[in-house]
């Protein structure tokens, strides 16, 4: 008994994405409370008959039985938590969402476990759903996710001569991580020119919690340079682009 007890164990995860395998199986990448990002097999799900099928989708939230197997752990029960069926119904959170997801999936490796990452994923997609702004649920859950990845970029002093910054203005880094004032742009021939009204909502979402960012829609004309600026910073560290910001972008 002791034995067959230690094959089995419980997880609380979210579904970040599955793969097509054999004739009715799938592969599963989940990111898990318990040990971060793995990869687990849920045999016949794509049978007509399978249990599981509808509590395994992506973005879902599901509480899990799995059997430690050779090579892959194995699903023997699945509970869905939240289905997020909001987000599924509509394309564009949808697009969203496999954002979210696809920068996790990217910064993360297999089996670190990050309880706060989980926690962060799972109130992104919580707030997604809720009908908040989704572009500033976004660069919240950007913001957030960089703090916890050790990747917090510099935004109240000069990365370089370390003044502080100026409300005016700046220039950005994504090779020194954060923002330069005019004085010492030239350090970086790769740093690009920032308006002073983006770096205060870059701060903002730093230091606030998220009751407090809630509300805030962004300016059409802001976001479109925090989007760029995000992105600009994000295939620096990754050190390649992300397939979903193209797929948003072709959507909205």
């Amino acid at each position: 008994m002791a034995n067959s007890e230690a094959r089995t164990y419980r997880a609380q995860a979210v579904v970040i994405r599955h793969l097509e395998y054999g004739e009715a199986d799938r592969l599963l990448t989940l990111y898990t409370l318990e040990k971060g990002k793995f990869q687990v097999i849920a045999k016949g799900i794509r049978k007509i008959r399978s249990r599981k099928a509808g509590h395994l989708e992506p973005f879902t939230q599901v509480a899990l039985f799995l059997a430690k197997g050779r090579n892959l752990d194995v699903v023997t029960q699945a509970e869905a938590i939240r289905t997020f069926e909001g987000i599924r119904a509509d394309l564009v959170l949808t697009a969203y969402a496999a954002y979210v997801v696809e920068l996790l999936d990217r910064f993360t490796y297999a089996e670190s476990d990050n309880p706060q990452l989980y926690h962060l994923l799972v109130d992104t997609l919580v707030r997604l759903e809720s009908g908040a702004s989704p572009t500033t649920v976004v660069h919240y859950y950007e913001i957030a996710l960089m703090d916890s990845l050790g990747f917090r970029p510099e935004l109240t002093r000069c990365v370089h001569c370390g003044k502080k910054i100026e409300p005016v203005d700046q220039y950005f880094s994504a090779k020194l991580g954060g923002a330069l004032c005019p004085n010492c742009a030239d350090n970086d021939p790769t740093a690009w020119r920032v308006s002073v009204d983006v770096l205060r909502y870059m701060r903002h979402f730093q230091r606030s919690p998220w009751s407090a960012v809630k509300e805030r829609v962004i300016p059409d004309d802001i976001e479109k340079n925090l989007k760029l600026l995000m992105e600009r910073y994000l295939t620096y560290l990754l050190e390649y682009g992300l397939r979903t910001p193209g797929f948003l972008d072709a959507i909205s």
